[in-house]
C-alpha cells in the first residue's frame, strides 16, 4: 500500500556533539528532536500524528551524515518504528536533506507486524525542518 506524509521537525532537543580533533570541522555526535505530522500518512487504517527522532551524526563541515530511529504514535496510541539514513548539507545556512531512506521494521498494536520502505526530501526553515516523505508498506502476520 503506498503512503505519503510530510512531517514538521523542530530544532533537536538533544544534540551533543564531539569534536573527532583531525580538523576543526570533524565531529560525532548524537541528537533527538521531535517532530508532528501535518500531512499525516495512513497505516492499516491508523493515521500518524507525531513522533521523536533519535540519531548518530559525523559532520564533516557542511555535511553531515546521520542515521538513526524514528519512534511514530499514532492518533490511536500504537507507534510505528522506523530504521533511516540521511545526508545533511548546509549551503548559505540553509539546510538540505538527500539521500534519506527510511524502513518501518514494525510496532505496536496493529503495526506489530508492519513492514516498509520509502524515502523522503527535507528541507530547513527557521525552526526546523520539513519533510516529504513517500513510500509503501504491508501487513506481514
Amino acid at each position: 500500500t503506498k503512503m505519503s506524509s510530510t512531517i514538521k521537525c523542530g530544532k533537536p532537543s538533544v544534540e551533543q556533539m564531539v569534536p573527532v580533533g583531525d580538523r576543526p570541522d570533524h565531529s560525532f555526535g548524537v541528537t533527538q528532536g521531535s517532530c508532528t505530522s501535518s500531512k499525516p500518512w495512513t497505516i492499516a487504517g491508523v493515521a500518524g500524528k507525531e513522533g521523536v527522532g533519535t540519531s548518530s551524526v559525523e559532520a564533516n563541515g557542511a555535511v553531515a551524515k546521520s542515521h538513526g530511529v524514528y519512534v511514530e504514535t499514532m492518533e490511536n496510541g500504537d507507534k510505528a518504528y522506523y530504521h533511516y539514513t540521511a545526508t545533511a548539507t548546509t549551503k548559505d545556512g540553509q539546510v538540505q536533506i538527500s539521500g534519506h531512506t527510511w524502513q518501518l521494521v514494525g510496532g505496536t498494536g496493529k503495526l506489530k507486524a508492519a513492514k516498509g520502505q520509502g524515502t523522503c526530501k527535507g528541507a530547513g526553515t527557521a525552526d526546523g525542518i520539513t519533510y516529504e516523505c513517500a513510500g509503501e508498506y504491508t501487513m506481514g502476520k
